[in-house]
């Protein structure tokens, strides 16, 4: 395996003419899919630059931004939550985890259901984010998420799978 180029948080590696990218600062990312009150959730909208849109999504984040990995996956899904939407949760429920995206990176998703959330502040991330919050009702959500795609946001294809569990905890 070769690096072809490495910046502060990606390498761009050639493995026997595959090319693909691995993070130098971590491997997995988790995403947090919050069930409020028990027919809510929670969403961030934030611009990302490689699609160049405005995004919606579940909370994510990486794991070992610190934190220890092996310890605290869960702490990390809690502080993401925290810090992008404003609210801890009481319980975090692993549900699946796999590739973000096989054929281009070695970066590996933990997907965790959040409940019985408790409100600590205003969220919206750390310096140099800038996430807007949206609370939606789960009776609401597919009618929600197509306006926004009218509006020309993009919505993550996480939010589709997530809503899977969302829903089923939810009792729907």
């Amino acid at each position: 395996m070769k690096t072809l180029y490495e910046g502060k948080y990606l390498e761009f590696v050639d493995d026997n003419g595959w090319e693909w990218v691995r993070r130098n600062n971590c491997r997995t990312v988790v995403v947090i899919l919050p069930l409020l009150d028990g027919d809510k959730t929670v969403f961030v909208e934030q611009f990302r630059k490689p699609v160049g849109k405005y995004l919606i999504e579940f909370p994510a984040g990486l794991v070992g931004d610190g934190e220890d990995f092996e310890e605290n996956v869960k702490l990390a899904a809690s502080r993401e939550l925290e810090e992008e939407t404003g609210y801890w949760p009481d319980k975090l429920t692993f549900m699946v985890e796999g590739p973000a995206s096989a054929g281009l990176s070695n970066e590996n998703l933990e997907i965790f259901l959040a409940e019985n959330l408790k409100k600590t502040g205003d969220g919206g991330g750390v310096e140099g984010e800038d996430i807007t919050v949206h609370v939606v009702d789960l009776d609401k959500v597919d009618e929600w998420l197509r306006e926004k795609e009218q509006e020309g946001k993009v919505i993550d294809l996480k939010v589709w799978g997530g809503l899977y569990f969302i829903k089923k905890a939810a009792g729907e």
